[in-house]
């Protein structure tokens, strides 16, 4: 029991990580054509994330291999269940690493003007797309007995769904608003420092109707919201670290707002993981159809093996983040090599 009860920790901690650190170059991707007004200022824009942006997907990548292996069943359901959207998730993914690698490729206005909104848009579609399928797991999606997901693309696009998309495109972008102010400098500083403070009063009002509107809803998680009344701490410290960013923002100490931004969306995620718990994938259609980590996890051997292997390999990935960050730190300088 232990072993399941380590494995949900560790995989609500990867796509935390997933979320956090790709969270903030989907947010340039869409504040592009807000704060970007010429060439260089969309150069400095592309050039802040370009040495990380491929490495943060990495935490997608185990955050999949990681369910695939200690709850298969849950991974057969979720990706059978959500395979049109996952296709759209795989094609703008795909549309967004195009759109950074072509865009300078050529000197021509137009050219890189299209590429710009190719990388604006399909960071929008993925942050969107997250975002419903994290609403339609918080409902609950309509699992069979047998772990069958009876779902189409049209129901996936319930109202629910679509605020938390709304929610998480405000939550991006004020995350990556957050890290620009690490990264511009000049006019292209200035106008992300005015911006901010709009993001965080628009992230804070939906994040607020958001909860609302999920403590309303007619759903066992609610129940255990209500039973464990612990969990409000999450979204408490959340709501104190978003106003220590904004306080930090104020005062010049942009790393330390950068860390606070991160902070706040690693406790939302905790707290829905904590209301979830121990479900991973809710029935709609009967709780005792739940895909639990009791009822939906690989064999006792296979995780104690999965645990050795991670003991192991995570303090390497963490490593190697870590050395990205850090030899990629201060501000954004243009020259021949970059995008």
């Amino acid at each position: 029991m232990w072993l399941e009860q380590l494995w949900f920790v560790l995989y609500v901690m990867i796509i935390g990580g997933y979320i956090v650190l790709d969270g903030f170059d989907l947010g340039v991707g869409m504040l592009g054509p807000i704060v970007g007004r010429s060439d260089r200022d969309k150069r400095v824009l592309l050039n802040s994330i370009g040495p990380v942006w491929d490495g943060n997907e990495v935490w997608l990548v185990l955050g999949g291999g990681a369910l695939f292996a200690a709850f298969p069943l849950v991974y057969a359901s979720l990706f059978s269940g959500f395979y049109l959207a996952m296709m759209l998730v795989l094609l703008v993914l795909i549309l967004r690493t195009v759109a950074i690698e072509f865009r300078s490729k050529r000197e021509s206005e137009r050219w890189r003007s299209t590429w710009d909104w190719f990388f604006t848009i399909s960071s929008l579609g993925i942050t969107v797309l997250l975002g419903v399928a994290l609403g339609n797991i918080i409902q609950g999606v309509p699992i069979d007995q047998d772990g069958n997901m009876d779902v189409d693309l049209v129901s996936l696009l319930n109202p629910y769904a679509l605020f938390v998309g709304i929610t998480a495109v405000a939550m991006f972008c004020l995350h990556g608003g957050i890290f620009l102010t690490l990264k511009t400098e000049g006019e292209l500083l200035d106008r992300v420092r005015a911006l901010v403070p709009k993001l965080m009063v628009a992230f804070f009002a939906l994040t607020t109707v958001l909860i609302v509107w999920t403590l309303l809803l007619d759903q066992p998680l609610t129940d255990r919201y209500f039973d464990r009344l612990w969990i409000g701490i999450f979204p408490a410290l959340a709501l104190a670290a978003v106003l220590f960013s904004w306080w930090q923002i104020r005062q010049g100490g942009y790393l330390v707002a950068f860390l606070g931004s991160g902070a706040t969306i690693a406790l939302l995620l905790a707290s829905v993981a904590a209301g979830l718990y121990p479900v991973l994938l809710p029935s709609s259609t009967d709780v005792a159809y739940d895909l639990t980590i009791e009822n939906a996890s690989s064999a006792e051997n296979t995780l104690q093996v999965m645990t050795v292997i991670a003991a192991i390999g995570i303090p390497f990935v963490l490593a190697y983040t870590a050395g990205v960050y850090y030899f990629f730190r201060g501000r954004v300088v243009l020259d021949d090599e970059s995008y």
